[in-house]
């Protein structure tokens, strides 16, 4: 699948500072320092560094939007809609629950009219038809899927978005890449993948597929 340079979405992490990713991570930098973090439209750090941890959803999503050529809103902002639509929910012993695939579709169809479909009970390699004609797919992996050749410690848990393929890798955009290398249009090859895929995601069709046999 060959994907030229137009076609590559644009890239935001879940932290409004991509450089700053890696030590936010490791607790290097707290994320309440990032300079930038009123770009997200988080009213204080502390909103920031709280919801940042929770929005690899909005990130996957408003790179897809951008995608589409949608100006897409900032990140809190898109957070606040998606929980007004249950694709959020904030229990009451403070923990934050989400992205919630049905009302985040939901969302799609109603204020852009974009179709999107829960994917569920798939192996990697099953992730190559979704791309065609430009098919966008948000996949639930496992955060250390930043570290490709490392082994998986589990499946699940993060979402990115892949926008294509090419020699055997998926090429990816990740919300949580620790570098440069791991963030935008990192290739992952199609066997890593499936060590940390959990065989679900949201996909968000270039075209019609034909049904599986």
């Amino acid at each position: 699948m060959v994907i030229s340079s137009a076609e590559i979405p644009p890239y935001f992490g879940q932290w409004e500072t991509p450089g700053l990713i890696g030590a936010i991570i490791t607790g290097a930098c707290a994320a309440e320092d990032d300079p930038a973090w009123a770009e997200s439209g988080a009213e204080n750090p502390a909103e920031y560094a709280l919801w940042a941890e929770h929005l690899c959803g909005v990130a996957c999503l408003r790179m897809a939007l951008a995608a589409r050529g949608i100006t897409p809103p900032r990140a809190r902002d898109l957070a606040k809609m998606l929980t007004g639509y249950g694709a959020y929910v904030e229990e009451p012993d403070g923990f934050i629950r989400g992205l919630i695939y049905a009302p985040a579709i939901t969302w799609l169809a109603e204020t852009h009219a974009i179709p999107a479909e829960i994917i569920l009970d798939r192996a990697a390699e099953d992730i190559l038809p979704l791309l065609a004609d430009g098919g966008l797919f948000i996949a639930s992996v496992h955060p250390g899927i930043r570290r490709p050749a490392e082994p998986a410690p589990g499946k699940g848990g993060h979402l990115v978005l892949v926008f294509g393929a090419a020699g055997g890798a998926l090429r990816l955009h990740n919300p949580s890449g620790h570098d440069a290398a791991s963030q935008a249009d990192a290739r992952v090859p199609l066997a890593d993948f499936a060590r940390f895929f959990a065989g679900r995601g949201i996909w968000l069709p270039g075209a019609p597929l034909a049904p599986r046999a």
